[in-house]
């Protein structure tokens, strides 16, 4: 009698933390620079908490952590590759290399940073989405093209989620961007959290 009570409650508390374990959000990592850190938005502007907003409003069980970093580069995100790793999450959106081409930093530089940051969130098997952006005009045509280039090759390479212009919704919309030209106002970040919402809910039923 008395093992059987013991089987009986081993079981009982397995089950229990299965449960717990089912219940438990996924986690979605939003791994950026200073455009998902909310550079010059009060707190909850942002676009990672505008994205999370609407998902719990649709009814969807995640938890979104906001690991923007204003200033950060290719090289800052993959150095903080390990903290993220610990995290655990489901998915990770990562949004760099803004500041690397502001910079006038070496692309091969820029693109090998990316690569080595992808290559680690795919051999952890985290759902990766990468956010593409673009410089202003004045960095001029080539650059720029040599620039964009790096995320679609990259993208195709690790057959990675990718959305090529996050400010692609963002264009043409008086009030959307900052007065430096580079970051999104509060209106601009509910934007960006739209243009991604598709790919982002796709991504986290593992559906890529």
């Amino acid at each position: 009698m008395y093992a059987l009570r013991r089987t009986f409650v081993a079981c009982f508390l397995l089950a229990g933390a299965v449960f717990l374990r089912a219940a438990e959000p996924r986690l979605l990592v939003c791994y950026g620079d200073s455009i998902t850190a909310g550079y010059g938005l009060e707190p909850g502007q942002a676009w990672p908490e505008a994205l999370s907003r609407t998902l719990t409003a649709q009814g969807q069980h995640v938890k979104v952590l906001n690991r923007g970093t204003s200033g950060a580069t290719t090289k800052d995100a993959l150095t903080g590759l390990p903290s993220l790793l610990a995290l655990h999450p489901t998915a990770v959106v990562v949004e760099f290399g803004g500041n690397d081409g502001l910079r006038g930093l070496p692309l091969d530089a820029t693109r090998a940073n990316l690569d080595q940051l992808l290559t680690g969130l795919e051999r952890a098997h985290i759902r990766v989405l990468l956010a593409g952006i673009t410089l202003p005009p004045n960095y001029g045509p080539q650059y720029i093209h040599n620039f964009e280039k790096i995320f679609r090759d990259l993208a195709a390479r690790h057959h990675t989620v990718f959305v090529p212009m996050l400010y692609r919704d963002l264009i043409g919309k008086p009030g959307s961007i900052q007065p430096d030209g580079i970051h999104p106002t509060a209106q601009g970040s509910e934007l960006i959290a739209h243009t991604l919402l598709p790919e982002v809910k796709q991504l986290l039923r593992g559906g890529y």
